[in-house]
């Protein structure tokens, strides 16, 4: 028989609010209640009002150290005529919290008292009634509410609840989350390294982290194949012991996807196919009264469609609202298409330069992990907007609390592994982060001379001179009062499997030899040495089988190299060091950072420049082998 699986485009609000309505006539959000003990309910919500079972204190204490008294005793006292009163009769002695009895009803502080003797005590000013002393319920009265209901705990909570005699409290049972694993190509992390065809799977794992972060109990189920009935057998046990479920992968239309048959066949097909991207070919649905939520395969869709549709389910579920995420405008840095029938997504990092707080997008794969780690914040297209033009400003819904953001500094131009280094001790010694993208040399340049950074990693060569950097900055900064200093000298060459299989010695090797090559992109320090080399030695680099294939960074085309996509590349030493790779030196080139006078706040540059001067620096970055730190943190030249 064959499947009939079509792909619809429900807008996201519209998509939801079917599914919010089928829930809340399944009764799907009527609070379960639990009895936890109190000293076990931090960040719990309570269920029903928490009522003191003791009044706090329970007992007239004694809010001093000093003395009990009859406050009509002391009436008289004064400097110039001292009351003495006599222990037992007239007064006791009482450390804070003590009981007092009911025959005193002042307390005096111990550094206004004169001890005479072991008996005798000596006061220069009057008592009044009750000063001094915590009343009965003073804090707290018994049967006296002391916290709502749907009321998150915290600590402060706890001691009040503890302090009132009440051990055990009622709170929203945490909602679980069944998270299903789909894929005959998945295998678990930790185990061999996988083969060609076979993927980590993390996505459980990381939507299991999400749950626990909302209040939610995950439960991951072992990992199964792509066999319609097994998955089936998956998802009804899950629905029959969970409260939401969620199934990893199998949610597109392929010949292995079979989640909307699946909830088609036991329960209700609501929607297949969201009008997001990335993520449209969610799955949701209904089996048993409770939702089935089918996120797709890739990481960011996976990661979007859960706390899209997920989240708001997992709060709701626990009486509580969504927190709202934190808005911010932003002038978009470069233009931002978009498809006009979907809502679209774009991670993003924030920084402010200049007072101006800019959004540089972040690569938009659907599985690229890493744009989750490194984003900031989220920039939604909304569908119906073909994108937004460079310098239009947009609303950017956060990801990091605002306080890293601010201590944010943009690095924009050509990749270097030493920069994430720098990056991480300025984090750990100054607070200070860097947002690094990889767009080149010469898209560094650019950045820097429209205020978009305040920093342009560079190692141009001007084949004319032989020097680097510095005609560049010139032509593009000139005026703005550049400065380069050094980051690093560091050897440039050809990347080639262990053993170099197919003896290349040179760039001379490349051409019309069937060598497979793997190039760095247009306006990158790299492309410019190695276009400059082949016009040494007279090469057409329409003779070189990949010229055009491009990346942006010195691990991605070792990367390259490594997984037998290419069998050379042009990069450093550091990066066929990182992946086992043989090494052809070339040249040693000097990779400098960029930065306008007056541009970084004095006390942020002092100190970039103490950690690029520092050993702690130098030792880290010399690990990796391939560099010369001789002139980091010298100023190269200033320009006008």
């Amino acid at each position: 028989m064959v499947r009939r699986v079509y792909i619809d485009n429900k807008p996201l609000e519209e998509a939801f609010a079917l599914l919010w309505t089928e829930l809340e006539n399944a009764g799907f959000f009527v609070l379960e209640g639990e009895e936890v003990d109190v000293e076990d309910a931090l960040g719990r919500i309570t269920v029903v009002p928490v009522v003191a079972k003791r009044s706090s204190p329970h007992y007239s204490a004694s809010a001093m150290d000093g003395i009990a008294v009859k406050a009509k005793d002391t009436f008289s006292a004064s400097d110039t005529s001292p009351i003495v009163l006599k222990r037992g009769e007239q007064f006791i002695e009482v450390d804070t919290g003590d009981y007092v009895p009911g025959e005193f009803d002042a307390v005096i502080m111990i550094e206004d008292v004169n001890f005479l003797s072991h008996d005798e005590a000596e006061i220069i000013a009057p008592a009044v009634p009750w000063q001094h002393i915590r009343s009965v319920g003073e804090d707290v009265i018994a049967s006296q509410m002391i916290i709502p209901s749907l009321y998150v705990i915290g600590a402060y909570e706890i001691g009040a609840m503890l302090t009132s005699g009440v051990t055990k409290v009622q709170v929203v049972k945490k909602p679980r989350v069944g998270i299903i694993p789909t894929g005959t190509e998945l295998v678990e992390p930790g185990g061999k390294e996988p083969e060609p065809g076979e993927i980590i799977e993390s996505n459980s794992r990381m939507l299991a982290s999400l749950c626990r972060k909302w209040g939610a109990e995950p439960c991951r189920y072992p990992l199964v194949a792509d066999d319609k009935e097994k998955i089936k057998e998956a998802v009804l046990r899950c629905a029959s012991q969970t409260d939401i479920i969620v199934v990893c992968s199998g949610s597109s239309a392929g010949r292995e996807d079979f989640t909307a048959e699946i909830v088609q066949e036991a329960g209700r097909l609501l929607v297949h196919g969201l009008a997001t991207k990335p993520g449209k070919p969610a799955i949701l649905g209904l089996i048993e009264g409770k939702p089935v939520i089918g996120v797709p395969g890739y990481p960011v869709s996976a990661a979007l469609v859960f706390e899209l549709l997920a989240r708001p389910l997992i709060y709701r579920k626990q009486g509580l609202r969504t927190p709202p995420n934190q808005e911010v405008e932003a002038k978009i840095s470069r233009k931002l298409a978009s498809s006009m029938g979907v809502d679209e997504f774009v991670q993003v990092n924030l920084g402010k330069v200049g007072g101006e707080l800019i959004a540089y997008p972040l690569g938009r794969g659907a599985g690229l992990t890493t744009t989750l780690v490194k984003a900031d914040g989220v920039v939604r297209v909304p569908r119906g907007v073909e994108g937004f033009e460079a310098g239009e400003k947009v609303a950017v819904s956060l990801k990091r609390d605002w306080d890293i953001i601010e201590k944010t500094l943009i690095v924009i131009g050509s990749h270097d592994i030493a920069v994430d280094w720098l990056g991480d001790i300025l984090n750990r010694k100054f607070g200070l982060r860097l947002a690094c993208t990889n767009v080149g040399s010469m898209g560094g340049l650019v950045a820097l001379k429209h205020r978009e950074s305040h920093f342009a990693g560079m190692h141009l060569l001007d084949p004319k001179t032989g020097e680097y950097n510095v005609s560049y900055v010139n032509r593009y900064l000139g005026g703005s009062k550049p400065v380069l200093v050094n980051l690093v000298l560091r050897e440039q060459g050809l990347l080639v499997k262990k053993g170099n299989p197919l003896g290349v010695r040179g760039v001379d090797d490349l051409a019309g030899s069937g060598v497979r090559f793997v190039n760095r992109q247009r306006g990158s320090g790299t492309r410019v040495l190695f276009d400059h080399l082949l016009q040494q030695v007279g090469i057409d680099p329409g003779l070189i089988n990949g010229y055009d294939r491009e990346e942006f960074s010195h691990l991605a085309v070792a990367a390259a190299v490594k997984n037998d996509a290419a069998d050379v590349a042009v990069g450093i030493y550091a990066a066929a060091r990182a992946l086992d790779l043989d090494f052809i030196p070339l040249l040693q080139e000097r990779y400098d950072l960029c930065f306008l006078k007056g541009a970084i706040e004095e006390e942020t540059l002092d100190a970039l420049l103490h950690t690029i001067s520092s050993p702690e620096f130098r030792e880290e970055v010399m690990k990796f082998g391939g560099y010369d730190m001789s002139l980091a943190g010298q100023v190269i030249w200033e320009g006008d």
